[in-house]
């Protein structure tokens, strides 16, 4: 169930929403992670307030493609997407982060009821939304501080909802973890919905690598940010400077896989136990999913979703699907 911290009609959001957050079980997920082999952590708690803001600066690298080359399906596309969306829709966008993708749609739908941001970073939710609602302020904006990847309830809409999941973010989850979400997806949006999701495709390995391991050392830092949070938050004792980054593609997976590599030996404290780090152990923290088009449409039928259209860019990079059920 989810709670009203505060509906202000005054005020420049229409509302916001909480539900539970991880954070409560942020030290157990943690634990478990660094305890198994390989040790691992969830890509979850990437996302407080920094390290938001170090991805939106990822987002803008030379390097990193996805983010313009979805604006650019969007954009070209967007008379066809709007007609699919239709009139008095409601969009819902998973992991909204600085919304600025929904844009093409919201300037492209015909009379949008309202805009349903859903993110897991509550403070970065609400200065996104609050910038949004500025922008278009006969909009309804009902900002939702949730983790997307699981269950969750939504608030009662004035339209037709429409899911929209951009950024690749789908390329994260394991594959049964993807299939999960659309399936959760399609029950919290309900009969007669539409999902419009974002995908990166396969390409050559050195385009991959050097989106994920930027000179500039964004994405290091965005990598290393999640020991900082649990340092902060958790009171542990990672050593910062003694992890590197790493980027790597899997092409047996075909994924991309980010990684913290201890540069030494070293122990971690988090709360009472302390875990070790043997020189170059690595904790495996991302994945990043490349689909073809064949695995889309699997991907649809295991979920049970249709695909309206796929949309892509001429170098079929990226990929923009439309999907819908019955």
């Amino acid at each position: 169930m989810h709670d009203d911290v505060w509906t202000r009609p005054s005020t420049i959001l229409s509302g916001i929403h909480e539900h539970p957050l991880p954070h409560a079980n942020m030290r157990d997920d943690v634990l478990e992670g660094l305890l198994s082999r390989p040790k691992r952590l969830s890509p979850k708690y990437f996302y407080d307030e920094a390290g938001s803001r170090l991805f939106e600066r990822i987002c803008r690298l030379p390097e990193y493609y996805p983010t313009k080359t979805e604006i650019g399906i969007l954009k070209r596309n967007r008379h066809e997407i709007a007609h699919l969306i239709g009139p008095g829709a409601v969009i819902i966008e998973y992991g909204s982060g600085a919304s600025e993708k929904v844009r093409v749609l919201l300037e492209s739908t015909h009379d949008p009821r309202a805009y349903v941001p859903v993110d897991i970073s509550r403070d970065h939710l609400i200065h996104s939304a609050t910038d949004l609602a500025a922008t278009y302020p006969d909009l309804p904006v009902i900002a939702i501080s949730a983790d997307f990847t699981k269950s969750f309830l939504l608030p009662e809409l004035p339209g037709r909802p429409i899911g929209f999941f951009p950024g690749s973010t789908i390329g994260n989850f394991m594959p049964a973890e993807a299939r999960d979400f659309m399936r959760d997806a399609g029950d919290t949006l309900g009969s007669g919905a539409a999902l419009i999701v974002g995908f990166d495709l396969v390409k050559d390995r050195k385009i991959l690598q050097s989106a994920y391991d930027d000179p500039a050392g964004i994405t290091a830092a965005f990598n290393r940010n999640i020991l900082v949070r649990f340092n902060r938050e958790l009171g542990t004792s990672f050593p910062i400077d003694d992890f590197e980054h790493m980027a790597e593609f899997n092409a047996a997976e075909s994924r991309i896989e980010m990684h913290l590599r201890a540069r030494r030996p070293l122990n971690v404290r988090i709360g009472d136990v302390e875990v070790g780090f043997e020189n170059g152990e690595t904790i495996h923290t991302e994945n990043s999913y490349k689909y073809t088009l064949d695995r889309i449409r699997i991907l649809a039928a295991e979920s049970g979703w249709k695909i309206d259209r796929i949309w892509t860019d001429p170098q079929n990079w990226f990929a923009v699907a439309a999907f819908r059920r019955d």
